[in-house]
């Protein structure tokens, strides 16, 4: 008993201490290269990404449903649209270009990013945030001697909407070329001094401290039958900040982290200690350091990044994180910053159950769920579609490669994503066990989607089951039984199986037996000549494959893609355990590819 309760206080102290820790991304210099050094701040809708200069702080600001396109059928990636940058706030502070001890962080503990030097013998500081309770964006700029704040705010907007500055507000409002309406103001509050418009800026002078508070919107709506448009953000955004401008800082942060936390605190990780050399290093530096050696807290550092950016892009009632979670600093974002049905968007949630954001995975079912009018459209008037028989499609729904949030899609259908986004539904029941989530949201889909490839399973001379004309992206060529495709059917029909067990013995067991049937059909990966696991249902070799590529399917491959590991992770088909041959084959895979090797190759492999 005294060895179990000398452990179990030895395991509740690494716990605290796992809690405690100080995840703190933090650098010696402003943000030069967009967002890709900017710190981001979020509240699931609205988004920040912090520069840090210091005579001319720049802070971009992101709405999560601010997109131009609109639903089409053709897949045109130029109907389809793009994520939009919604606009800048710059703040000017002349004389503060020569400084020194600078330093910009981000503390993932509280999710407050923090901006500080020295300039004329005054220290300067700054914090933001981005509030989920208030719903509004805080800035605030602090002195150690009064009177140290003389300088400018200025918006400049995304798409050139004109900025009105009255008293010590000012609103930008537009529209973008597909109709949907939009506005942000920013709300100075200062301490100290005065502070007053001067054409579209406000000027302030000689204050104590400046707190600024943002808020934005669009008319859009997630609901087919409404067009995706909804009402004018203007009253929403205005209502936001008169409410959020009567409490103080203080009150705004203290309300802020207790949110926060609320997600963030549930799950504490502890990897071993780093040196005091590494910790010393700013991030960027520890980064590269760590390339050549082992950095236990930075990894850890790195879970909960993770972690804190799924909470900061979504959350219930907003959008759900796309390519770039909820931070852009353009218009035309690379792949249009859209979702990306070939993994993207399961990548970003696939942190969300096993490290206990369940919250955080809801806006990927509510998206889906507004967009399967627009997808079911789609599907039955493409002639790509016809069913095994030859008939139009008319049950269920297909997703291209890529799509928006009004129903529009981009190019070339990944034709099993449907069941792909379908294990996501699945897997937020079987970790939260919520029978009427299950029941009401999730098993409809699931069935629906096994409908669809019920009407499209092509059978094969001997009775098997495949995908036709499918696709290991991006990765060709497009065949018959491609095992992506045959990985990803097969765990829907696991699911759907299991799905309508958990609702009852009695629901839909005729229809469950079939697709039970159906699962044993469906051909499954095969091992190449090399020992590898097949990506194709044939392996592709001899002067056919040649003449396509000369290093497909064979140990050269490096291709970035592992598409044919799905039935590894997230599937479960393969495992040491129960399919020994075919995980050894996928090691094989993993092996060629260069996954354990110094070869660049990325995507879901380094989650194997």
């Amino acid at each position: 008993m005294k060895q179990f309760l000398a452990r179990l206080g030895v395991g509740l102290l690494l716990l605290q201490s796992a809690f405690s820790a100080d995840f703190t991304l933090w650098y010696q210099q402003p943000a030069a290269d967009g967002m890709n050094e900017a710190l981001p701040i979020g509240n699931g809708r609205m988004g920040g990404l912090i520069f840090g200069g210091t005579e001319r702080e720049r802070i971009n600001v992101n709405e999560d449903s601010l997109w131009t396109g609109d639903e089409n059928l053709s897949g045109n990636d130029g109907q389809m649209g793009a994520y939009q940058l919604l606009g800048s706030i710059f703040v000017n502070l002349p004389g503060h270009e020569t400084n020194s001890n600078y330093r910009r962080d981000l503390n993932l503990n509280e999710a407050t990013a923090q901006v500080s030097y020295e300039s004329g013998g005054v220290k300067f500081a700054r914090e933001y945030f981005c509030s989920h309770p208030a719903g509004v964006l805080v800035a605030e700029f602090t002195a150690d001697q009064p009177g140290a704040y003389t300088g400018s705010i200025e918006l400049a907007d995304g798409h050139d909407a004109q900025v009105v500055a009255d008293g010590n507000r000012m609103t930008v409002s537009g529209a973008l070329n597909n109709g949907l309406r939009y506005e942000w103001q920013l709300l100075a509050l200062h301490d100290g001094g005065s502070l007053q418009t001067n054409g579209a800026t406000l000027e302030f002078t000689n204050c104590n401290r400046l707190t600024l508070l943002v808020a934005a919107g669009t008319d859009y709506k997630m609901d087919y039958t409404a067009h995706y448009r909804g009402e004018d953000p203007h009253a929403r955004v205005t209502g936001q900040l008169d409410t959020a401008a009567r409490k103080n800082f203080a009150a705004l942060k203290a309300e802020h982290v207790r949110d926060f936390q609320a997600l963030f605190n549930r799950v504490a990780v502890d990897f071993g200690k780093s040196s005091d050399e590494q910790t010393a290093l700013p991030t960027d530096r520890r980064k590269i350091a760590a390339a050549e050696t082992v950095d236990p807290e930075l990894e850890q550092l790195l879970f909960q990044y993770g972690r804190y950016l799924l909470i900061s892009c979504s959350r219930p009632g907003g959008l759900p994180a796309n390519l770039q979670g909820l931070w852009n600093d353009r218009n035309n974002p690379a792949w249009h910053s859209d979702y990306h049905a070939n993994i993207n968007i399961e990548m970003n949630y696939w942190p969300a159950e096993v490290a206990n954001l369940p919250e955080c995975h809801v806006p990927f079912f509510d998206l889906m769920q507004s967009q399967l009018p627009a997808w079911r459209k789609a599907v039955a008037a493409s002639p790509e579609w016809k069913t095994s028989s030859g008939a139009m499609t008319s049950r269920g729904f297909a997703i291209r490669t890529s799509h928006n949030i009004m129903g529009g899609m981009g190019w070339k259908w990944d034709k099993t994503a449907n069941a792909w986004y379908c294990q996501h539904l699945w897997e937020h029941y079987a970790f939260g066990g919520d029978k009427e989530y299950l029941r009401t949201v999730a098993y409809p889909i699931m069935k629906e989607t096994c409908e669809f490839w019920e009407d499209h399973l092509k059978t094969l001379p001997d009775g098997r089951l495949v995908v036709p004309d499918g696709w290991s992206p991006e990765h060709g060529p497009d065949e018959d039984g491609v095992s992506y495709n045959q990985e990803i059917v097969l765990d829907l029909f696991d699911n759907y199986i299991q799905a309508g067990a958990a609702l009852g013995p009695d629901v839909d067991v005729v229809y469950r037996q079939k697709i039970a049937a159906m699962r044993d059909r469906l051909v499954m990966p095969g091992i190449g000549s090399w020992g590898q696991l097949l990506e194709w249902m044939t392996e592709k070799k001899g002067a056919d494959a040649v003449a396509k590529s000369p290093e497909l399917d064979t140990p050269d491959d490096h291709h970035r893609h592992t598409s044919h590991l799905f039935g590894v992770y997230p599937g479960n088909e393969i495992s040491i355990a129960g399919t020994p041959e075919l995980a050894a084959a996928a090691k094989v895979s993993l092996d060629a590819r260069g996954i354990f090797a110094d070869i660049d190759v990325r995507e879901w492999s380094f989650a194997c």
